[in-house]
């Protein structure tokens, strides 16, 4: 058995921190001192940084990526009697922005790469449906391409979940500014993760820009102005500054990321029992998790063994939402979704982070393979 020195966690932000700590504090203590601490040049700083990454022409900041999904359906005026579709292999935020607006959603089963299966998209179309929800999970692209002939084909809006995948590519374009709108969390696990919550929305059409910039800020165009009924959802200034910084490593923790799956791959690949992630040809992954699929049943029993020797790792996600009890008035059936439904039990993510060290990884690695030989 390897002896572990020391626990490796799934997730570590404190080692991030440390290398850019005095950075943070010099910018927080800048964003004290002004007296802006909500909107302001901060904000605005980071909402043309993020455009300028994302090559959209707009960017509107929010308070989570839960309003900045919220935010986009409210823009396109998606509501009741709607319908719009989405993996059920999500964080639960992607959905419940859908009932939040009195659409209904509309789950698809998923393929290898833990992302929508579009040809069952195509099947699930109606003439109800207005949207679609993509989710880049993990911080792997959908296949962009098919995706928005489908929704030319259908006249549907695509709004991109990109959550886990800021930075992340599809043929050489981020994701953000592929389907009509993308949405972003920094929540502080994410790849361009801040010291609290916060979000983003992109586009390429100023009007639905400043739609959301009404709607995030109580519906009012001018003060005390109120053009429809709006929410509270703007980012603090601190977290904007810190955003600011953050973004100017991104790049290069992606890149150790990417670094980190490569090694992962090429020592993992022929272990029995357990399936690597799969990527498609044309996309470029960020991973945010690295997640492998453990089989014959043994997942909780891998997980256990890892934790006696030191790793820790996370399930995203136990249990589809299609099976959920806030949406059985939806009517779906256990064995409806039957991929989902299996990677739900069999799913696993190992430690990622960028300062994730060698020695963290190899004590992985050799602890994996040790037990599942």
């Amino acid at each position: 058995m390897i002896q572990s020195v020391n626990s490796v966690p799934a997730f570590d932000n404190k080692q991030q921190y440390s290398t850019i700590a005095a950075e943070v504090s010099e910018a927080v203590l800048e964003v004290l001192s002004s007296g802006r601490y909500i909107g302001g040049p901060f904000v605005e700083g980071l909402e043309q940084q993020l455009a300028a990454y994302t090559n959209v022409r707009e960017c509107v900041a929010c308070n989570s990526g839960t309003d900045a999904l919220y935010l986009a359906l409210r823009a396109y005026n998606i509501g009741a009697g709607d319908e719009v579709i989405t993996t059920p292999f999500t964080f639960v935020a992607t959905c419940e922005v859908i009932s939040a607006v009195g659409a209904k959603p509309v789950f698809v089963d998923i393929d290898a790469t833990y992302n929508l299966d579009l040809q069952q998209v195509a099947a699930a179309v109606t003439p109800n449906t207005k949207a679609i929800i993509p989710v880049h999970l993990f911080g792997q692209p959908v296949d962009m391409t098919a995706l928005m002939e489908l929704a030319s084909a259908k006249d549907l809006l695509v709004i991109e979940d990109c959550a886990q995948s800021t930075g992340a590519m599809w043929n050489q374009q981020k994701v953000g500014c592929i389907g009509h709108i993308g949405c972003f969390s920094f929540y502080p696990t994410k790849n361009l993760g801040g010291c609290g919550d916060g979000g983003a929305i992109t586009t390429k059409d100023p009007e639905i820009a400043q739609k959301i910039r009404v709607l995030k800020d109580h519906g009012q165009k001018s003060k005390y102005h109120y053009e429809e009924v709006g929410v509270n959802s703007r980012l603090d200034s601190i977290q904007a500054a810190i955003l600011q910084i953050k973004l100017r490593y991104l790049d290069t923790w992606n890149q150790q990321r990417q670094k980190i799956a490569a090694d992962y791959h090429k020592f993992l690949s022929h272990i029995p029992g357990i399936i690597i992630p799969q990527e498609l040809a044309g996309g470029t992954g960020v991973w945010n998790q690295y997640t492998i699929r453990v089989l014959d049943g043994k997942r909780d029993f891998l997980r256990n063994q890892l934790q006696e020797r030191g790793v820790n790792t996370a399930i995203y996600y136990p249990r589809p939402l299609h099976l959920q009890p806030v949406y059985q008035t939806l009517g779906y059936q256990p064995g409806q979704l039957p991929v989902v439904e299996e990677a739900c039990n069999e799913v696993l993510s190992l430690p990622m982070f960028p300062e994730l060290s060698e020695q963290q990884q190899h004590q992985v690695i050799y602890s994996l393979k040790e037990i599942m030989s």
